[in-house]
């Protein structure tokens, strides 16, 4: 049974940075490309960065060039290094696998951007 924990979120001004944490009980990121999805109140979750097995990445539009993700398979750690945050990246983000699998979901971590 695989179980996925995100952590490193908070609450940081508009242009501050976060680095977050998803770290899995079982090995799954030689497999599957895993993704850090997303879901701010009264709006559907949104997947925002996912890394494949080679390392390639692909970002949504609205956090390209200030987010990164990156990936320690020894760690079964997927990070997200987000830069220059803005309000609107306000949101509980979760990790997963690409497409997600519903029985993986873990509590989230909550990112609040304000000043």
């Amino acid at each position: 049974q695989v179980q996925l924990v995100e952590s490193g979120g908070g609450l940081v001004q508009p242009g501050g940075s976060l680095r977050l944490s998803c770290v899995a009980s079982g090995s799954i990121f030689s497999f599957n490309p895993m993704g850090w999805y997303r879901q701010a109140p009264g709006k559907q979750r949104e997947l925002v960065a996912i890394i494949r097995s080679g390392g390639e990445t692909t970002y949504a539009d609205s956090v390209k060039g200030r987010f990164t993700i990156s990936r320690d398979s020894a760690k079964n750690t997927v990070y997200l290094q987000m830069n220059d945050l803005k309000p609107e990246d306000t949101a509980v983000y979760y990790c997963n696998r690409v497409p997600f699998t519903p029985n993986y979901w873990g509590q989230g971590t909550q990112v609040t951007v304000s000043s």
